[in-house]
């Protein structure tokens, strides 16, 4: 297969010409006559998700994401070797899955699973799942673990006994709407805890989601200091702020919370200046019976699959990052936290592609996601540039 006339982008450059495709790798030369005209269009390593709640074959490939990193939090915790087995190979051969493994047993925070095991089994990082672990000792040792075993640990950053139950970010939008709510230092307080256990134990953490201006000035910090440490983010956070829940649109009901609008020009800044490793689309698809109640009662999450690679392509036409930083951050970084060859266009690479249609305009409509559920915050957003085609091993699994 000969991909023929599109602009080739890898995180360090672009160019114009051929790309070859032999079998299910990325070649110099091949004798294939199967030839795709990608004139116009742009062509991208395939988007690797660095952190999905729920594996989705036809919103992933709608969305020129090629894989997946699965949380632990499924039903049950992925805290078992059979569990991670059987979850690596759910999606063959459309999707790659790579699952994370639990980083206590039964995601609780007490008793740490076997990571060994599940590594074993195609757990590619460990994940300490939607909540912060508050036991430091417990931390450190799921640290230790980890790092024996050469193992990321990805993990959630806000301080459990400053949160609570609360369900938005403490500020006027908040009282406004009589939220129960929680200050955004919570984050900061947590991501400090993990760099100071960091720095103890030498252990590589990646930080999901962070999404305040003094979380992010300690992960400058750390990273001056040479710890071994990444973070992300979802557009989410980049492009809303706490007042996306006015009319408590529970669509906008997130985890973490949104935040106040100081701290989204923050996280605009930080993705312009490098802090930033990951882009992620924190797909958390939530059907009516989660979605259509109360605030405070639904449950939080979006989802983001299909349109994680579109809002990417904004942040790159209003100049805040260029088009291979954009594939830095969707595909070889996550592929480098996950210790997964992949994210590049060079010769023996996976032919794990996207190709785009930049100038192609549409709105985002929830009623027309593939996805299981269309719960997402930018409803009726017009946006610019459009999948046509996501191949995964060099066999094409979307096309518009």
């Amino acid at each position: 297969m000969i991909i023929r006339g599109g602009m080739l982008v890898d995180a360090e450059t672009a160019w114009t010409g051929d790309l070859v495709i032999d079998g299910d790798e990325i070649a110099t030369s091949s004798n294939s006559a199967e030839l795709i005209d990608a004139s116009g269009k742009i062509v991208l390593p395939g988007v690797v998700d660095l952190g999905v709640f729920a594996v989705e074959r036809a919103a992933s490939a709608a969305g020129g994401i090629t894989r997946v990193a699965l949380m632990p939090d499924q039903s049950p915790p992925l805290d078992d070797p059979g569990l991670v087995q059987r979850a690596a190979l759910a999606a063959k051969p459309a999707l790659w899955v790579h699952p994370l493994a639990a980083a206590t047993k039964a995601l609780k925070g007490q008793e740490l699973a076997e990571y060994a095991l599940m590594a074993r089994a195609g757990a590619r990082a460990v994940a300490t799942g939607r909540r912060w672990i508050a036991d430091s000792g417990v931390m450190q040792r799921v640290l230790v673990y980890a790092a024996s075993l050469g193992l990321t640990v990805i993990t959630h950053s806000e301080d459990g006994g400053l949160v609570g139950s609360a369900v938005a970010t403490a500020g006027e939008t908040a009282t406004l709407y009589g939220l129960p709510a929680a200050p955004s230092v919570a984050e900061a307080m947590a991501i400090a805890r993990d760099l100071i256990l960091v720095e103890n134990t030498g252990a590589r953490v990646h930080f999901r989601q962070v999404t305040t201006a003094p979380a992010l000035a300690l992960i400058r910090d750390a990273k001056k200091r040479g710890l071994p440490v990444t973070c992300g983010i979802a557009p989410t956070h980049l492009l809303l702020s706490d007042i996306a829940v006015g009319d408590y649109r529970t669509f906008a009901h997130l985890s973490p919370p949104l935040r106040s609008e100081d701290d989204r020009r923050a996280c605009i800044e930080a993705l312009r200046d490098g802090t930033f490793d990951v882009l992620c689309s924190a797909h958390d698809p939530r059907g009516p019976e989660a979605k259509r109640l109360p605030f405070a009662d639904a449950e939080p999450g979006a989802s983001g699959a299909e349109t994680l690679l579109v809002l990417g392509l904004g942040l790159v036409r209003d100049g805040i990052i260029d088009l291979p930083r954009l594939v830095a951050l969707t595909s070889r970084n996550p592929a480098r936290v996950l210790g997964v060859d992949c994210g590049r266009l060079g010769a023996g690479a996976p032919a794990d592609l996207a190709i785009v249609d930049v100038d192609r305009p549409w709105r985002i409509d929830g009623t027309r996601f593939v996805s299981s559920a269309g719960n997402t915050p930018f409803d009726g957003l017009p946006v610019q540039g459009k999948v046509v085609r996501t191949l995964k091993g060099g066999r094409t699994i979307f096309e518009l």
